[in-house]
């Protein structure tokens, strides 16, 4: 069992978006997507405000963080935009004084921030040294020459949802690891071994604004119902 204190609890924002520029701080509804994770996380009951970061590099972002009171890293000009080196995407690794990490996106609208308690306790309450949210999907799937991959319902003929084995979509909004792992580029653990523990959560608080008809979908929602 892991202790809070230990567990970093930090958000990303960058505005150089390219299929959704500036999505961070557009109006969204009655709000934006940079304000919507930070009031939740700072709404949160179980993590301690102390543990709470926002990772940022434009003044916009820090100043937007300072008036909900989230602390700021501030991340570098290369960390805003670079895609593939994890050590430079997260190089606040090295430098919080923290053994874990909970990674959040601020991506997702509809992520609720009493699945995030349960996340962040579930990781605490494990041994495992990494979390990974996904999706249960019961669907059949096929590879890119027409096979199908999902295992055949023993028993049936025709297409049954019911009754297929579940797979599970990753969600790429809550990700969970020890910070060392980070600097020998290890993030979770090697994915590619089943090395990562998985945590299920619902398909709707997975919905991830990255196309200019997802941010006006959830715009046109949240205005009605926030």
């Amino acid at each position: 069992m892991k202790d809070i204190k230990d567990v970093l609890i930090v958000t990303q924002a960058r505005l150089s978006s390219q299929r959704v520029p500036y999505k961070m701080l557009r109006p969204l509804g009655k709000t934006n997507l940079f304000e919507l994770i930070l009031t939740k996380l700072k709404a949160s009951d179980y993590i301690p405000d102390s543990n709470i970061y926002a990772s940022v590099y434009e003044q916009e972002l820090k100043q937007q963080a300072n008036e909900v009171g989230i602390k700021t890293f501030m991340r570098s000009s290369s960390s805003a935009t670079t895609e593939g080196d994890i050590k430079e995407l997260y190089s606040w690794w090295d430098k919080l004084p923290f053994k874990y990490v909970v990674l959040v996106s601020g991506c997702s609208p509809f992520l609720k921030i009493s699945t995030i308690d349960k996340f962040v306790k579930a990781y605490i309450e494990q041994e495992e040294d990494n979390l990974f949210a996904v999706t249960e999907k019961k669907q059949y799937f096929f590879n890119s020459k027409g096979k199908l991959i999902t295992p055949w319902p023993e028993g049936f003929k025709i297409m049954n949802t019911k009754f297929v084995e579940p797979t599970y979509e990753a969600a790429h909004v809550l990700y969970a690891s020890r910070m060392d792992l980070i600097g020998k580029e290890e993030f979770m653990g090697d994915m590619s071994k089943g090395e990562v523990k998985l945590f299920t959560i619902s398909e709707q608080e997975a919905f991830d604004i990255d196309y200019e008809w997802q941010f006006e979908l959830a715009s046109d929602y949240l205005r009605n119902n926030l």
